[in-house]
């Protein structure tokens, strides 16, 4: 066993040490950070799901790898970097990938070649190796005054656009069909939602980085909906799971040091198998009594 990983694990319940590093405003900066992506990744989370978007998000995620990357390499905002990396992501997604049979295509084939570029930038920076490092799996200093500004700015912006166009947006995602012959316009609503999508990712990459992204905003989501069918209810837990997941990921990260994507996948991850374990038997109860009724 590695004497890192076995110290680290020995200060993991260490109380005094998560107190005493409380105090310090960064870390303060970053648990609001954690609580703002947790609230906008339970919002937006269960509307992926529904609409099958998993893979997108990933595409998403490690394009704004690209964008952060090439922010970096010029000496610009990292945030603002993938931002628009993520945003020209969802773009292209939603207009090259209109087509259900062409979308899992497209989706890789424009990740491989942002992922080529990312590489590029990457070996190309000059600058510590921690920061480019950070990008993959996040760091919980990321945020930042400027990073916290931005983070706010975007997540009102977001579930802004979201509150507007719920109610359509619901109706597309659950009968695309027959929203599209009622008069709803499926397709802007998806370039949409793909850009609120991309944005929230980028979002996600300061906290847990680009590899980790869909811990937050697929992982709670797809745990609501073993529990409950009703979409008001699953976006409400979804809240609640995201929330346990970034913010109790973060304070268990302080005492050992270890980075925080590790406690919040493994966070998300145990939720997840509880909600499936729980869901399971709900659904088998719910066979015995309809047969029983029968």
């Amino acid at each position: 066993m590695s004497n890192k990983f076995t110290d680290a694990m020995s200060h993991l319940f260490d109380v005094s040490a998560t107190i005493d590093l409380l105090q310090y405003d960064f870390v303060q900066q970053a648990l609001i950070a954690g609580a703002i992506l947790g609230l906008l990744a339970g919002v937006i989370g269960p509307l992926i799901v529904s609409r099958q978007m998993s893979f997108a998000v990933h595409g998403t995620s490690e394009l704004s790898l690209t964008g952060a990357s090439a922010a970096l390499l010029v000496g610009i905002s990292v945030g603002a970097g993938a931002i628009v990396g993520s945003v020209v992501a969802a773009i292209l997604f939603g207009l090259l990938g209109a087509k259900a049979r062409d979308r899992d295509s497209v989706i890789g084939v424009i990740m491989a070649f942002g992922l080529g570029l990312s590489v590029l930038f990457i070996w190309s920076y000059e600058g510590r190796t921690g920061t480019s490092f950070s990008l993959l799996i996040g760091q919980i200093v990321a945020p930042g005054n400027s990073g916290l500004a931005l983070l706010l700015l975007c997540a009102v912006v977001v579930i802004g656009v979201l509150a507007l166009i719920y109610r359509p947006l619901l109706f597309a995602s659950t009968d695309p069909d027959v929203a599209e012959a009622r008069g709803v316009p499926v397709r802007a609503l998806s370039i949409v939602f793909a850009v609120l999508v991309g944005i929230t990712a980028a979002l996600g990459v300061q906290i847990v980085g680009a590899l980790l992204v869909m811990a937050l905003l697929i992982t709670p989501a797809a745990a609501a909906a073993f529990v409950t069918a009703s979409p008001v209810k699953a976006t409400i837990l979804s809240i609640v799971f995201a929330e346990l997941a970034a913010v109790g990921g973060i304070l268990l990260s302080l005492a050992p040091g270890v980075p925080v994507s590790s406690f919040v996948t493994t966070i998300s991850f145990v939720i997840y198998l509880i909600c499936r374990l729980g869901g399971s038997r709900r659904r088998k109860n719910t066979g015995r009594v309809a047969a029983h009724t029968h």
